[in-house]
């Protein structure tokens, strides 16, 4: 076991030098240059300003040396913001972790009731509506869906904030209502894709011998359920858990900027259009160890969950 993690955690931090990596290189693929973007027109001291923001040396310099301040645990200073990437990041948790956390809450709270009920009505006029709906959820973009929920709950119904985040600090209640909008849009879409996945996993092992066998046993339906199918669908389930993450990040990504929120995918946007080079590389390795994090967390609830699983 503890050979396994400590392989995971090699291939951990190859895969977070990869997603760095390509992160760097396809924003040096974008036109322009920090340095630009922050004198606008005026061309003058565009020399001396590269030099103190140190983006005057070559590419590979410049990702070499961010490597370097990584490796005793800086993550640098933001180019457009003149502050650490790590207190800029840590500033926006708030706002991005409940709505990624509230979405990930109605996900599986939407998705597993649905998927169990649409795998024991299969064939059935409701297994039909559900995978009907459930298809239509997994084509809606959260952006998309996020701009309905605007026009239903904030101009029509008027019950619910479309912008902006007043804190928790001071309006712990206006906060909350400030992110339900953005943790329906990106809730409601990912559980789209997770019923179907929680049907066909239930689906999948019903059909198995010991099902049948517990039924010629006269054990009901329910209990064939409850003590069978669904302790033997939870290892596939919880696979979908640990997939959806990364989903939902990507969700809140887009969906913040949508609903005007000070969270970190409103950061990375801005920082790719101001060519912050240091904010970029260091969101997205927040991204990235969030991801890595929550799957070995799956790979330990495996064991858990089934003990005949062993890690080599």
């Amino acid at each position: 076991m503890l050979v396994y993690f400590v392989r995971r955690l090699a291939a951990a931090a190859l895969t977070a030098l990869l997603a760095v990596t390509m992160a760097y290189l396809a924003l040096l693929a974008i036109p322009g240059d920090p340095v630009q973007v922050i004198l606008g027109m005026n061309s003058g001291g565009g020399a001396a300003l590269g030099a103190r923001l140190g983006v005057s040396g070559s590419p590979a310099a410049m990702y070499l040396a961010w490597l370097a301040h990584l490796a005793r645990g800086d993550l640098g200073n933001s180019i457009n913001y003149g502050a650490p990437v790590a207190h800029l990041i840590a500033q926006r948790l708030p706002v991005t972790l409940p709505i990624v956390a509230g979405a990930a809450l109605m996900t599986f709270v939407i998705a597993l009731p649905l998927g169990i009920l649409a795998a024991r009505q299969r064939g059935r006029a409701l297994d039909a509506v559900l995978i009907a709906v459930s298809q239509v959820g997994t084509v809606i973009p959260s952006f998309w869906l996020g701009l309905l929920l605007i026009l239903l709950f904030g101009v029509r119904l008027r019950w619910l904030p479309t912008s902006g985040f007043p804190g928790w600090a001071h309006h712990p209640a206006e906060a909350l209502a400030s992110l339900l909008l953005p943790m329906l849009a990106i809730g409601l879409t990912e559980a789209a894709i997770v019923t179907r996945q929680v049907r066909g996993s239930v689906l999948d092992q019903l059909e198995q011998d010991y099902v049948r066998t517990a039924r010629s046993k006269g054990a009901s339906q329910q209990r064939v359920l409850l003590r069978h199918v669904l302790p033997n669908a939870a290892v596939t389930i919880l696979t979908v858990v640990g997939l959806e993450i990364a989903q939902l990040l990507t969700g809140s990504l887009i969906v913040e900027n949508v609903f005007a929120l000070p969270g970190i995918g409103s950061l990375a946007l801005t920082a790719i259009g101001a060519h912050d080079y240091p904010l970029v590389e260091g969101v997205v390795l927040f991204y990235v160890g969030v991801v890595i994090v929550v799957n070995l967390a799956v790979d330990v609830a495996y064991q858990w969950l089934d003990p005949r699983i062993r890690y080599a």
